[in-house]
């Protein structure tokens, strides 16, 4: 089947469903996949995921975009010879990268594990923690390759087979996660390090999985995708083609690992203040951890997921519109990247932590220190989202330094106040793992802020329609809280049955989502934030429907 073209908006939505999709199964796996190996087990698989995206990150985070914005540049150039030795350039730099990365993590894992664990005891062992790093370092191997090749159909506006990719990737990984963790554990009577570990390799087959099919997709579209250049190419060296790929990827690669990074800090500093200082018991500590780190982190995906769809469409449009200079272009789709987001994100936000009793005991079942701790975690998911878009677009106006600034800012500050808040926190009888949630959302706003402030100044890029859009999705997040408060008299939160509670966080969906929709709509919000055209052309397939 041909390949079509995406429109900005268009390749959004298409994007942002995929990636939704994509990120639905990798938390209704987590049913299933939780009960398996419990709190200990989730914790184990926090570790070893949380090391692995540091590394994937340096080994392929920024190539996809990278290679998404250099394809697009030298296709509105029209520089195709040019374009088709970059994405080889990527591929051959790519495979040696993730083959040095495999080969850090393999051989140094002893050393990590010793970092995160120190000497905490009754909990997981290091050996437990270096067979699942070494076991889940063989993702690096591939995923580097699959990136890139995303990236280069994402550069040719191509935006679809990059989600359905990743629809297949995941399929594959929860299949494995799921049926494997189940047969080993409670068929075969395994430890529960071992159904850990067949989780993490999980990643590995759905990447080699995803690429097959990434690949055959280019491969029966090479008429579309290889053109002949109209005039004379200059011709740019491959020394100076794999600089240019290093310079795009490097601050997306950044962007990526800083947000590991606030990862890792809790990681190394959470479990060892919660016991040492806070005279929690170790099982408890690591509880907490499990849900920032492993399972709230899923459900937090849910909302990031809708950022990342929107820069994979956003990568291409933007940056055409750039080289040709056409700045009102520029001003235009930064505003509506924005206003989408916001639009979606703050309202699934607020509801998500409104509702999240009823949406961890549904995944999770019962839990003392889940559902307490995700109904502030959920905000993470939000500041998130905002410190992605705007150091995004500061990467793609070419302001490679002032991405840095923004990263170094906001995670200085995450840093500097991890424990110090766990310690405010505590000292006025609030959860002290509050404190380090605190100091995620606060980095992550810092660095938004700073990459918003200097793109309005630098280019002249006026929010002013998006401020005016944000009061209307404020009232519209207000009306939403009114009727599930009032809702809540009906309905309570605090059922104790798994089924009752996904059927009345079901309701909560329903009632919240409705209200929300309608106010947007009765205000205009939906159709000048998601245009005219795209708005009008959903509106007539839903009459059709009818």
């Amino acid at each position: 089947m041909k390949l079509k073209k995406n429109t900005f908006i268009q390749g959004a939505f298409i994007a942002t469903l995929g990636i939704v999709i994509s990120k639905i199964l990798g938390i209704i796996y987590v049913i299933p996949f939780y009960a398996v190996i419990g709190d200990q087990g989730g914790a184990l698989y926090g570790y070893a995921y949380n090391i692995y995206s540091i590394f994937l990150g340096i080994s392929q985070a920024g190539l996809p975009l990278a290679m998404s914005k250099l394809i697009s540049e030298y296709n509105t150039l029209g520089y195709y010879e040019t374009k088709e030795r970059a994405y080889k350039v990527g591929r051959t730099f790519l495979n040696i990268i993730g083959v040095v990365c495999f080969l850090i993590l393999f051989i140094f894992a002893p050393q990590i594990a010793d970092l995160i664990i120190g000497g905490v005891k009754d909990g997981n062992t290091p050996e437990d923690i270096v067979f699942v790093i070494r076991i889940i370092s063989t993702a690096i191997l591939v995923v580097p390759i699959l990136s890139v090749s995303r990236g280069y159909l994402q550069g040719h506006k191509f935006i679809s087979p990059t989600p359905i990719s990743q629809v297949i990737e995941q399929v594959v990984r929860v299949v494995i996660i799921v049926a494997g963790s189940f047969v080993m554990v409670k068929v075969f009577n395994m430890p529960i390090t071992l159904a850990v570990g067949c989780a993490v390799f999980a990643a590995t087959i759905g990447a080699v999985c995803s690429y097959l099919y990434i690949h055959h997709k280019i491969k029966t579209n090479k008429d579309l995708l290889i053109q002949k250049s109209k005039k004379k190419e200059p011709y740019i060296p491959t020394k100076e083609i794999l600089k240019q790929l290093i310079i795009y990827a490097v601050p997306f690669v950044m962007i990526d690992l800083f947000r590991s990074f606030y990862n890792s800090v809790d990681v190394v500093t959470l479990v060892k203040t919660l016991v040492y200082d806070f005279d929690y018991v170790t099982k408890d500590a690591e509880t907490v951890m499990s849900v920032i780190s492993t399972w709230g982190l899923k459900l937090n995906m849910i909302i990031i997921s809708i950022v990342s769809g929107m820069m994979t469409s956003l990568i291409p449009n933007l940056t055409s519109s750039f080289v040709k200079n056409d700045m009102k272009d520029v001003s235009k789709k930064i505003n509506q990247t924005i206003q989408v987001i916001l639009s979606i994100a703050l309202p699934l936000t607020v509801g998500l932590s409104f509702v999240t009793p009823l949406v961890w005991r549904t995944f999770y079942g019962v839990s003392t220190y889940g559902p307490i701790t995700y109904r502030y975690l959920v905000f993470v998911a939000f500041a998130t989202t905002l410190f992605t878009s705007f150091t995004t677009i500061l990467q793609l106006l070419k302001q490679y330094k002032m991405v840095f600034v923004t990263l170094i800012a906001g995670f200085l500050t995450k840093l500097c106040l991890n424990v110090p808040l766990m310690h405010l926190f505590n000292s006025i009888g609030i959860y002290p793992f509050y404190g380090a949630i605190t100091a995620t959302i606060l980095g992550f706003l810092v660095s938004a802020l700073i990459s918003a402030i200097y793109i309005n100044r630098k280019f002249k890029i006026s929010y002013k329609d998006t401020y005016k859009e944000l009061l209307n999705i404020f009232i519209g997040v207000a009306l939403m809280l009114v009727v599930l408060f009032m809702l809540e008299l009906i309905l309570p939160l605090d059922v104790r049955s798994r089924l009752l509670s996904f059927a009345f966080a079901g309701v909560y969906a329903a009632v919240g989502g409705a209200v929300y929709l309608i106010y947007a709509y009765k205000s205009g919000t939906l159709e000048r934030v998601f245009g005219k055209e795209f708005f009008g052309k959903i509106k007539n397939r839903l009459k059709r429907k009818k």
